[in-house]
């Protein structure tokens, strides 16, 4: 890990803990067309997995189905509505962050969002300004697990792709970092699913609280959780 110079983060799940905002905009959904709430314990292994993740567990719907644009778009203007109430860093990211900086090592965000939450959304964290680069899923011809993004990333901070580090919580974030010649982590606090496997994704190591990345970089000799 010693040629790492840039560390991207998936948004979702690895950077900010968005659940809240994504479970109370399906619910809103789901009260509008007739159906009880859904506790957000159950909503949350599918906020990673965006508006197909989430209208399959609020309605059981798919990209097949000839009605899923239709409820995509409904439920991304109610999410448009309170996205940027709750967004909050996972515990001990602000100082993962800042330690980063204090090293000289630039850090970015690559997500599959659509480019009209995420930059609001980073501006509502307070990172905006401070990121290398932020990458939407609709910045670049394929999103996740496709490399577009990742690659782009690479360009916007003017780093080579293996001097990267991507940390994602779900497999495709995996699969998009390999694809583009980056070393990869699993971010096991993420919003993983009881069905994921994420030992078998093949990451380079995987972590179960954001400061375990300073330790694996060899920035902290202990980490306290």
């Amino acid at each position: 890990m010693t040629n790492i110079k840039t560390i991207l983060f998936d948004l979702d799940g690895t950077l900010a803990d968005t659940a809240p905002d994504l479970g109370r905009a399906l619910n809103m959904q789901r009260e509008r067309h007739g159906l009880p709430p859904l506790p957000q314990e159950t909503i949350r292994p599918f906020a990673s997995h965006g508006s197909r993740g989430l209208l399959g567990i609020g309605f059981g719907l798919t990209p097949s189905d000839v009605e899923f644009a239709v409820m995509r778009d409904e439920y991304l203007d109610l999410y448009d509505e309170v996205f940027t109430q709750e967004p909050i860093l996972f515990d001990g990211m602000g100082e993962v962050l800042e330690c980063l900086e204090s090293m000289d090592l630039q850090w970015g965000v690559v997500t599959n969002k659509p480019r009209r939450f995420t930059g609001r959304l980073m501006e509502a964290l307070g990172l905006d300004a401070r990121a290398a680069c932020i990458v939407s899923g609709d910045d670049a011809e394929r999103p996740k697990p496709y490399p577009d993004t990742l690659l782009l990333a690479c360009e916007l901070a003017l780093c080579v792709p293996d001097s990267c580090l991507y940390v994602g919580d779900a497999e495709r974030d995996i699969i998009a970092g390999h694809t583009a010649g980056m070393r990869t982590v699993v971010a096991r606090y993420g919003y993983l699913d009881e069905h994921d496997e994420p030992e078998t994704w093949c990451a380079e190591f995987m972590i179960d609280a954001p400061q375990e990345l300073l330790q694996r970089l060899g920035l902290r000799d202990s980490v306290v959780i």
